[in-house]
């Protein structure tokens, strides 16, 4: 006779989908810590090796070890910056997961100065794999809509 599932199993189901979308959650805030932290190691390490980034401006980059050459080039000039993960939202099937969100970043590019900073904001778009070290970001599509400030460094070109 078939398993039919009961009201245990399916707590048990929810109960790992929100475990499952909680350790989506943190690998995306250790690693954007990280990054505004210029800790570009604890940050790459949240890529999966086959990974992919499509940035607004860029072209895909592929490849973890690309994607970090990429984002430190552009982000390493900055005296201080945020990346704020705003809105997301995650859909978990099995080992894999889909997210949204929306990003804010704001960057010094003139420490001392009255100058405004730099921010810029839009769309997130992921892609999760869980491999045997857990969760790792497998693709990342970043939209720009809107900028405010003068982008100084010319980081985002």
């Amino acid at each position: 006779m078939p398993h039919r599932p009961t009201e245990h199993d399916d707590l048990v189901r929810r109960l790992r989908t929100l475990e499952d979308k909680e350790a989506l959650r943190g690998l995306l805030i250790r690693g954007w810590r990280a990054l505004d932290r210029k800790d570009w190691q604890s940050w790459i390490e949240c890529w999966a090796e086959d990974a992919v980034l499509e940035f607004g401006p860029w072209e895909a980059i592929r490849g973890r070890d690309a994607v970090r050459a990429r984002v430190e080039a552009a982000e390493a000039a900055y005296p201080a910056m945020q990346h704020h993960i705003l809105n997301s939202h995650f859909e978990v099937d099995g080992d894999r997961a889909t997210g949204v969100g929306y990003m804010w970043f704001v960057a010094v590019t003139a420490p001392g100065r009255s100058s405004a900073p730099y921010a810029m904001g839009g769309p997130y778009d992921w892609e999760f794999r869980r491999g045997p070290d857990g969760w790792r970001l497998v693709r990342q599509g970043l939209g720009v809509w809107w900028t405010d400030g003068e982008d100084a460094m010319r980081a985002f070109e």
